[in-house]
């Protein structure tokens, strides 16, 4: 009788039910940790556009606040055209177009009060694109640059109400 070299049916079995049981715990951590940096990076842009719309109120101080995040943007990826109170270049590209095409699973925008001019307050927010995918809350900040969270729900948009932001269903960040 001839031993087999190689591995039988059934330990092949093993190491496969082994592998599928590490994995089954390791995904689920793996998408929390993505999910936590996403928030992170939508934390950080508002603080971007927070210090952007505070440039930009000073800059062009008869026009107040940014009207829109595109506004605080460069018209293109180098701003060969140089800042204008139309396209300011005081956030990149990325973060500028970020209302339409989510920037790290986040969707964001800024938008001023509308009134003025000059505009005298703006809202930011940011909310994630597939709610329980790329983020799980919601965040918001106004003229006063305190962060604001809640926790988030499918659909939401990026709330840029100043009175909505501040009210009792957003926390304030510690």
């Amino acid at each position: 009788m001839r031993k087999q070299k190689g591995f039988s049916l059934i330990e092949l079995l093993i190491v496969v039910a082994i592998i599928l049981i590490i994995a089954a715990i390791a995904i689920p951590n793996l998408l929390r940790a993505r999910i936590a940096a996403n928030e992170a990076s939508a934390v950080s842009s508002l603080r971007t556009i927070n210090t952007a719309e505070v440039t930009y109120t000073t800059t062009y101080p008869t026009i107040g606040y940014a009207a829109t995040l595109a506004i605080l943007g460069p018209a293109d990826a180098a701003c060969t055209a140089g800042p204008a109170s139309t396209n300011a270049c005081m956030v990149d590209l990325n973060l500028g177009t970020a209302a339409t095409v989510a920037k790290s699973g986040y969707l964001l925008e800024a938008k001023n009060d509308g009134s003025g001019p000059p505009a005298l307050g703006y809202g930011a927010g940011a909310a994630p694109q597939t709610w329980n995918q790329t983020g799980n809350r919601d965040f918001c900040s106004v003229q006063d640059a305190v962060l604001r969270f809640k926790q988030g729900a499918l659909a939401d948009v990026p709330e840029t109400t100043g009175a909505t932001c501040t009210s009792a269903t957003y926390t304030i960040m510690q």
